[in-house]
């Protein structure tokens, strides 16, 4: 793997490797995370407009789902 440093194309060494890695695994995990809350969010907005729809009681957390 190469790096930039000062307009100059240099090899990475093993442990920078090894942490780029790292930091890759762990930015995926980040990004996932995020999705996942979305989607959770998501459906919970889906759920409150069923229930509003459907004249049913909602979930506090269905309820802060709701901007006013």
């Amino acid at each position: 793997m190469k790096k930039l440093v000062n307009g100059e194309l240099l090899d990475m060494t093993a442990e920078e490797i090894a942490q780029q890695e790292i930091d890759d695994a762990h930015y995926a995990e980040q990004d996932q995370a995020i999705e996942t809350a979305r989607t959770n969010k998501e459906n919970l907005k889906a759920s409150a407009k069923a229930k509003l729809i459907a004249g049913e009681a909602l979930t506090e957390e269905e309820a802060n789902t709701i901007i006013l």
